[in-house]
C-alpha cells in the first residue's frame, strides 16, 4: 500500500507506511481536557505560586461536569477508564483498536523509519469526537506512537583542544559562591537512553565532590532507564552537568517513551509530582515546530502552563541544526517546546578561556564543518509576549509577531564541549543539550538563596536585561545575527550568575501569588 499523499504530522511523516494496523491488543489513550475557571496565569515574576500541588485540582484541574461527558462517551465506544486525574486534567482510556478508532474516527496504522526498524503505530487522521466535547478535550494522544522529538546533543568529529569541566564553567559564569542548590530537586525529562549509577559516581567523585547527588528513576508511560544506546550520552550529559554544578540538589529523571502521549506524560507527572516536588525542570529533547499537530501542541503548552503555575522553572534546549532546525526547506525554523513562551529557551555559544576568565565568546556556528549550530528565530506558533515587546525580535519568516527564542544561552558548541562520562567512557559532548541543565543547575541555585521558587523568570530576566549577562555580539546561525542586547542566536546572553543573582534578589516578591489574564 502506499504512502499517503499528505499528512498532519511532518515529522512524522518521515516514516514509511506499511499498512493498516492489524494487531488487537487493547491500546492506552491519554485524553487531555480543558482547565477549569477563568484560566488565569501566574503575574510577572516574581510572584509565589498560586496554589500547592494538593490544591491545583479545585481551582486550575479539569471540571468534574466535563469528567463526566468523557465518561459517558467512553462508555458508548466501549472504551475502559484507566485513572483519572483532576489535577492533570487527563482521563486514561483503554480499548481495542478496532474500538478507538470508531471512537475518534481515525485509521491506524503501520509505520516504519528505516529499513529492517521496528514498526510503529500511527494514525494518518486528526482525531475527532463528538461536537458536545469539542470544546472539552484538548488532546487525545497515543493513537500515534512514531518520535516527536530528538536529543540535542553533538559529539565533535575529532577530539577537540578546548573542553572544560561543568565545574569550570560554573566558574566561568560566576555561579554564586556558597550556594549548590540544596533543598531543590531538579527534573529532567528523557525520551530515550539510560543512566548508570556507576558512571554517574565517579564522574561526580572526579571533579572532587565527595557527595554524590541522589538521582532517581521515575517511569513515565512505560517508559524506563536503558542504557546501552546512542541517547545515553544525552541522558548522562544532562545529569552530570546538574549534579557538579548543583551538587545539594536531587535529580528525578522521568524516562518515557518518545511520543506525544509520553512527552506530555512526562512534563505534565513531573509539574505534579507530590513525591519528589522539582522546583526545574530540563529538557533536551525537541522537535521542528511546525511538526507538531495542533492538538498535541496545545496539549503541551497546557502542562507547560501548569509547570509555571505551579511556579516551577523550565530550560529547554534550543536545538543544533542553525536556523533551519534540521528542516530541508532552507527556511527558518524553530525547535518546539524550547519555542513556548513558558519556557526559558536555551540557546548556544563558543566559548575559549584563558585561566578564569572567558577570552571569546560568540554564537555556536560550526555549520560549514557540519558541526551543528544553535537555534533560534521566531516562533509561528506562539505571538510575541509582553516581556518580549522591547527586544526588537524580528518578523517572522510569514509576517507573523511571533516569540523570539533563545532567551539565554551557555556553551554549546561541541568543538568547545563538556567532558562528560557515558557508557564507562570519558568523552567530549555539546549542544544546546548542554545549555538547559547548566541553566537548570544555576537556578536550583537561585532558588536555595531566594528562599523561592524563581518560577517563570521571562519578565525579570527582560527587566534586568544584558547587565548581568556576558552580551553576545559576534556569529550568526546561519540567518539571524548576533548583536547588542537580545538576539536570536542567544537571546540575552550567557550568565554573569552572581550579578545576575543579586539583581533578582532586588527585586520584592509578589507573596499574594496575584494572577492575570494570559498574555502570551
Amino acid at each position: 500500500m502506499s504512502q499517503p499523499a499528505a499528512h498532519h504530522w511532518p515529522l512524522a511523516a518521515e516514516a514509511r507506511y506499511l499498512g493498516p494496523h492489524e494487531g488487537t491488543e487493547p491500546i492506552d489513550v491519554t485524553v487531555v481536557l480543558r482547565r477549569r475557571g477563568n484560566h488565569l496565569v501566574p503575574a510577572a515574576w516574581p510572584n509565589r505560586p498560586r496554589w500547592k500541588r494538593e490544591e491545583f485540582a479545585a481551582h486550575w484541574g479539569a471540571d468534574p461536569a466535563d469528567v463526566e461527558t468523557v465518561r459517558g462517551f467512553a462508555q458508548q465506544h466501549g472504551l475502559q477508564e484507566t485513572g483519572c486525574e483532576l489535577q492533570r486534567r487527563v482521563i486514561h482510556l483503554r480499548g481495542t483498536p478496532q474500538a478507538l478508532q470508531k471512537a475518534f474516527g481515525v485509521q491506524l496504522g503501520r509505520y516504519q523509519f528505516d529499513a529492517g526498524g521496528p514498526e510503529m503505530l500511527g494514525c494518518h487522521e486528526k482525531p475527532v469526537w463528538p461536537s458536545n466535547l469539542s470544546s472539552t478535550v484538548v488532546a487525545v494522544l497515543g493513537l500515534d506512537r512514531r518520535p516527536v522529538a530528538r536529543p540535542h546533543f553533538r559529539r565533535p568529529s575529532a577530539t577537540p583542544s578546548i573542553t572544560y569541566t561543568p565545574l569550570q564553567l560554573g566558574q566561568l559564569y560566576d555561579f554564586p559562591a556558597h550556594t549548590d542548590g540544596t533543598g531543590q530537586t531538579v527534573a529532567v525529562i528523557e525520551l530515550g537512553g539510560g543512566f548508570t549509577q556507576a558512571d554517574f559516581t565517579q564522574y561526580i567523585q572526579s571533579l572532587g565532590i565527595s557527595k554524590v547527588p541522589t538521582v532517581t528513576e521515575v517511569s513515565v508511560a512505560g517508559g524506563t532507564s536503558q542504557p546501552g544506546g546512542d541517547a545515553d550520552g544525552e541522558v548522562m550529559l544532562d545529569v552530570e552537568v546538574i549534579g557538579a554544578l548543583a551538587p545539594g540538589a536531587a535529580i528525578a529523571v522521568y524516562f518515557a517513551p518518545n511520543t506525544n502521549q509520553g512527552f506530555y506524560e512526562a512534563i505534565s507527572q513531573a509539574a505534579h509530582d507530590t513525591t519528589h516536588h522539582p522546583s526545574v525542570i530540563s529538557i533536551s529533547w525537541g522537535g521542528p515546530e511546525d511538526s507538531w499537530d495542533a492538538a498535541s501542541l496545545a496539549a503541551m503548552e497546557s502542562a507547560l502552563q501548569d509547570a509555571v503555575a505551579l511556579g516551577i522553572t523550565v530550560t529547554v534546549a534550543c536545538g543544533d541544526s542553525g536556523f533551519t532546525d534540521g528542516e530541508s526547506d532552507g527556511k527558518p525554523h524553530v525547535d518546539f517546546p524550547a519555542s513556548s513562551p513558558y519556557a526559558l529557551a536555551c540557546g548556544g555559544t563558543k566559548l575559549t578561556a584563558s585561566g578564569t576568565t572567558i577570552k571569546s565568546e560568540t554564537v555556536w556556528n560550526e555549520l560549514a564543518s557540519n558541526e551543528g549550530a544553535t537555534g533560534g528565530g521566531v516562533s509561528a506558533s506562539f505571538a510575541l509576549p509582553t516581556w518580549q515587546q522591547s527586544s526588537n525580535v524580528p518578523q517572522g519568516s510569514s509576517g507573523f509577531v511571533g516569540r523570539g527564542l533563545p532567551d539565554v544561552a551557555g556553551d554549546a558548541d561541541p568543538t568547545t564541549g563538556y567532558q562528560v562520562r557515558v557508557d564507562g567512557q570519558d568523552e567530549i559532548i555539546g549542544g544546546t543539550s548542554a545549555v538547559a541543565p547548566l541553566w537548570a543547575a544555576l537556578v536550583a541555585r537561585f532558588n536555595q538563596q531566594l528562599g523561592h521558587s524563581l518560577g517563570d523568570p521571562h519578565a525579570a530576566l527582560y527587566g534586568i536585561g544584558t547587565t548581568a549577562f556576558h552580551d553576545i555580539t559576534q556569529g550568526n546561525n546561519g540567518y539571524y545575527k548576533a548583536g547588542k542586547g537580545w538576539d536570536a542566536c542567544t537571546g540575552l546572553g550567557t550568565p554573569k550568575g552572581q550579578a545576575l543573582l543579586t539583581a533578582l534578589a532586588a527585586m520584592p516578591a509578589n507573596g499574594n501569588g496575584s494572577t492575570t489574564p494570559d498574555s502570551h
